[in-house]
């Protein structure tokens, strides 16, 4: 069996009248579902430098504070059965972070180029996330 992918996933939490979730769509592929910011970490790159990378790459924050991890998943890609492990953490974000924003990914990574409509969305999410990303939110406190 071949060695699983190392992945990460961020839970990005603006604390306002209530709690919200950073999430984005794919303006040039509305198919690929609502998605919080995730992806690969690169050779001798943490896991926590990995996800506020991915974060900036996907959503350009960068001014993010990181609460620590909160869940791995060891699901394997929908695409092909491959298997990979997601570490999931939680971030938080500014109360004046912007509450939607367009943004063009940069890099040389497979998701350069595309555009991300970037927004916040109210806690609890009242409609899943794409590959049942949302599956750890419960284990975020306050």
């Amino acid at each position: 069996m071949p060695e699983p992918r190392i992945r990460v996933a961020a839970y990005v939490i603006r604390h306002r009248t209530t709690p919200e979730l950073l999430v984005f769509d794919h303006v040039d592929a509305p198919e690929a579902g609502t998605q919080v910011p995730a992806g690969g970490v690169l050779p001798d790159e943490s896991l926590e430098q990995a996800v506020l990378r991915e974060v900036a790459e996907e959503t350009g924050l960068t001014e993010l504070t990181v609460v620590g991890p909160i869940a791995v998943d060891h699901k394997p890609r929908q695409d092909n059965g491959q298997p990979r492990h997601t570490t999931f953490f939680h971030l938080t974000a500014a109360p004046d972070t912007a509450d939607a924003w367009h943004h063009r990914v940069h890099g040389d990574g497979t998701d350069a180029g595309m555009e991300f409509a970037c927004r916040f969305v109210p806690l609890p999410l009242t409609d899943q996330l794409a590959d049942t990303q949302d599956a750890w939110l419960g284990r975020i406190e306050g």
